[in-house]
């Protein structure tokens, strides 16, 4: 199951706002404002690589006042 961790700008005074629809969509397990470079942190969960990009590239992008994105992947690691 791919996950990653999504670092999102938003332009000045926005990050409630957007926060709230980040939250609303399937695959986000958990997200916070943050302050520093980025505005929006989030956690998704997705049962696919394709839908973890779908969620990324055509929801999160697509919110209005998001000004670029940065993903990490997440690896499981098994200690």
């Amino acid at each position: 199951m791919p996950r990653a961790i999504v670092l999102i700008n938003v332009s000045s005074a926005f990050e409630d706002s957007v926060l709230k629809e980040v939250l609303k969509l399937d695959n986000v397990e958990e997200a916070y404002v943050s302050y520093g470079v980025y505005d929006v942190v989030a956690k998704i969960n997705a049962s696919a690589m394709e839908d973890l990009k779908r969620t990324i590239t055509q929801k999160i992008r697509t919110i209005k006042n998001v000004r670029s994105t940065l993903t990490l992947l997440l690896v499981e690691k098994n200690l």
